[in-house]
């Protein structure tokens, strides 16, 4: 599996690390448990089996080309209902418009997820897998409620068979 993610500026990947510690504490799943060193807060754009040839430098420049871009958090919410627990993000135009020329660049490509194709996208940033619905309205009280504002500031793509990642735009 290969992904295209965009990552947050410090401020706001330090917002959310603070979320994913209070659920933590608070005895909730939380990605704060995740001590891999691969695992940050980022926003997910696409999720395929592997890149078609030559769509790593076209995805680079497309994403060194859109960033930085606005990330205003909205609220918490547990997609599916008992799934990830995720802080949304207003889809600004500019978003929507960088998820879907990633989408350009691997058209056909094999294993495409279905959550991150466009139409289907809800832009988000993940606090907890495998989260119940019921503990919503806690985690929803842990997050606060202030709707904190930022930028997502680089793009990277995470390689699942090697669980590495590899930089398309710097930070």
């Amino acid at each position: 599996m290969r992904t295209v993610e965009l990552v947050c500026s410090p401020p706001l990947e330090e917002t959310v690390r603070g979320i994913w510690d209070r659920l933590a504490a608070a005895g909730l799943p939380s990605l704060a448990r995740n001590t891999h060193p691969t695992n940050r807060p980022h926003l997910t754009l696409a999720s395929v089996d592997e890149f078609p040839p030559g769509a790593e430098q076209r995805l680079a420049d497309l994403c060194a080309a859109a960033l930085p871009l606005p990330a205003r958090l909205q609220r918490v919410e547990v997609l599916d209902g008992s799934a990830p627990l995720v802080w949304l993000v207003r889809p600004v135009p500019e978003l929507v418009a960088l998820h879907g020329a990633v989408w350009d660049v691997l058209a056909g490509a094999p294993g495409q997820n279905p959550w991150h194709l466009p139409g289907r996208w809800i832009p988000h940033l993940s606090l907890a897998l495998r989260f119940r619905d019921a503990d919503r309205r806690l985690a929803r009280a842990l997050a606060g409620a202030d709707r904190p504002s930022g930028e997502l500031v680089g793009a990277r793509s995470y390689d699942g068979d090697t669980r590495t990642v590899s930089e398309l735009a710097a930070a």
